[in-house]
Order: C-alpha cells, then structure tokens, then sequence
C-alpha cells in the first residue's frame, strides 16, 4: 500500500559528512491516515518551508515494517530511509540487526533547558535503536446511537458481552491486545496477563475466548479502519488507536464514544534501517534532530491525541490547530482516562510475536 508526495525538506547540514554531502531524497513509512496527517503538519511541512531542495516520499508500509525490512535485508536492497515502528517491533528489529543503533544524545537536539535528549525521554527509550515519538493506546468506540443496547458500555469486557450490546465489532487482525483483553475477560487477574499467555494452556484459553465472537468480529488492519466501519454503521463497538477515535469524535461530529476501560498503552517511534549510504544517513539523522526536538513534539499533539514522548514537551501541548479544544483531557495518560490501564509488555512481544502471529492467524481460518 504506497501513497507518496513529495515534499521540501530542511538541510541544515549538522550531519553531513567532510564534503557537506546529503541525500537529496528520502523516503519515509508511516501509517497513513490521522497519525501521518499529524506528522506532516507538525514537523515536515515547517521543516519542508525552510529549505524547499530535498523531497521526501511518504509510504504508508509500518504495519508490515518488520517483515519488508526483512525482506529488504535478505535481498541487499534497502528503499527505506526512516521508519515509523511501535517500540516492540523497533526492540525485534534491534536485536535482528535490521536497525541501527544510534547515540540519542548525539542524534536528537537536548531540551530547551540544556536536558539531554537521553533525559528528556528517560525510560520510553526502550531500544538502543528507537527514537520515541508519542505515547498512544489502543481502545475501543462505540455508536451512542445503537439500537437494543441495554446501558451503555462501561467495561472492555461489553465486546464480549453480546446479549446488552448486541451487533457487529472490528478487532485488529493480530494477536497484540486482543488476546490480553481476552484472558482480562476470561478472569485473569491483570498482573497475571502474561505469565499465563507464556504457556500453551494460557494461549488456548485465550483464542477460546476470541472464539466467543469470532463470527460477529469484523477483523481490521489499518488504523482507520474502525473509524470508517463505525462511521458507516456497520459495526457497533471496535478497537483501534485513541487519535483515531478522537478524530472521528471531535473533527468528524460522528455519534461515537471512547470506552477508555483497559486502553492498552503503546509506544511510537521511529527506526533507521541498518545499511543506509553515509548521504542517507547524514539526511535521516538531520531531519530526526528537528523532527523530534521538545517543540515539533509538542506540535504534534495540536492535529491528534497522542502525548509527546518528550517530558520537556508536555507543558506545551495546547488546544488543537483548527478546534481550538484543549487536547490535554484527550490525552490516553490524562488522569480522568487512566483509571484503568494495560500496560503493554514490549519486550515479551518481541520474544513471543513471532509465534503467536502464526498461531493467530491459522486460528483466525479455522
């Protein structure tokens, strides 16, 4: 799935190499829709005005990063320059040596008080290899106008719970979220979540659980998926990632309500893919320290409800460009959203993705 346009962008020349040498193209994946939106407007375009001689393509590809950098990788024939990833795909690719490490405190611009970067993101930086740009969650909207509901959804276990909310629901078509929200709805208590999904038994119980409504779920696999199906009426409730939801709340005035109970935090950032030409990588690394200093991050928030990975980026996050609504009671991490929350575990995804996207989808044709 390739959309691109090409686009200016800045050459500010910090990291050029000894004849002041950078690439005049770069190609950049993202995921499209809302999130992409929200990067172009808060770092690409100010970045694209001030020096119009480079072009940037966008492709919307980071769904299937981890398998195209492989095969990329097997072929000798990387066409990626940067690469938007959630931290356990960045942790996988790390480790596979598809990604470059990098020095964030050389790489990304300290704080406007002197704070390294290193500081400034603190422990969001959970790879040597990926540079943190915003906390999201995964969480479910549901139509406020749907007939033959009995009360109003209050707990993420109402997917499962087809006699008071009856209709059509969208889940992601990978294990990530759904099975945890499983065993969450089958009786495991939180803190359990994953030493029971580490056994067979505890992945059985699991799609068991997802078996209950296999036959009422319609599966997604973009972001903008659930808005759309919810927005068209042809689900009632549907899982898909918070900015996503507010977009279709606030901007579009579509009759749909967040259910924040069990949102699964996450977080996203980018990757340099390993092997990259010095005149890429001068390129890469000049754009990243603008593109995620404390101010373009908090930039960010104005287009969508995402917080900025940055701390010296929070106390700027504002009312949004074109609404003029306070984005901070938005935000997944605002106290009135975080009663309840998953925190989702990178580092065992990394381990076990493989083999529970395997297991996934040969449940998923049975």
């Amino acid at each position: 799935m390739m959309s691109s346009a090409a686009f200016a962008v800045a050459a500010t020349g910090a990291f050029a190499d000894g004849h002041g040498n950078m690439s005049n193209e770069m190609t950049v994946v993202s995921w499209g829709g809302a999130y992409q939106s929200s990067q172009d407007n808060a770092y690409v375009k100010p970045y694209v005005e001030a020096n119009p001689d480079v072009s940037v393509t966008w492709d919307e590809s980071s769904a299937e990063a981890v398998a195209k950098l492989r095969a990329m990788n097997e072929a000798g024939n990387i066409t990626w320059d940067l690469v938007d990833v959630v931290a356990s795909d960045a942790i996988r690719l790390c480790d596979e040596g598809l990604a470059m490490e990098i020095d964030h405190d050389e790489v990304l611009a300290a704080a406007p008080d002197g704070t390294s970067a290193s500081d400034d993101f603190g422990d969001l930086i959970v790879s040597d290899c990926f540079i943190p740009q915003i906390v999201y969650s995964t969480t479910v909207g549901y139509r406020t106008d749907a007939e033959g509901w009995n009360g109003t959804p209050e707990s993420i276990c109402a997917i499962w719970d087809m006699e008071n909310f009856p209709g059509q629901r969208s889940l992601e078509k990978r294990p990530i979220g759904n099975l945890e929200w499983a065993l969450l709805c089958d009786g495991v208590a939180k803190e359990d979540i994953y030493d029971v999904l580490e056994t067979d038994e505890g992945q059985d119980q699991a799609f068991a659980k997802l078996s209950e409504i296999k036959d009422q779920v319609v599966w997604w696999t973009a972001g903008a998926d659930t808005p759309q199906l919810l927005a068209d009426g042809e689900v009632v409730m549907g899982s898909t990632y918070n900015g996503r939801l507010f977009s279709l709340i606030a901007e579009q005035n579509q009759p749909v309500a967040m259910l924040w109970d069990a949102q699964v935090f996450d977080l996203d950032g980018w990757i340099i893919p390993a092997g990259l030409s010095d005149e890429k990588l001068a390129r890469v690394k000049d754009f990243l320290n603008f593109a995620t200093d404390t101010q373009r991050l908090a930039d960010q928030s104005k287009y969508i409800s995402y917080g900025p990975a940055r701390m010296s980026s929070a106390p700027l996050v504002s009312t949004h460009a074109d609404l003029g609504i306070e984005m901070a009671p938005h935000m997944p991490t605002d106290p009135a959203n975080a009663t309840n929350t998953f925190l989702y575990n990178y580092e065992w995804w990394a381990d076990y993705r493989d083999d529970l996207d395997a297991k996934f989808q040969a449940w998923l044709t049975q």
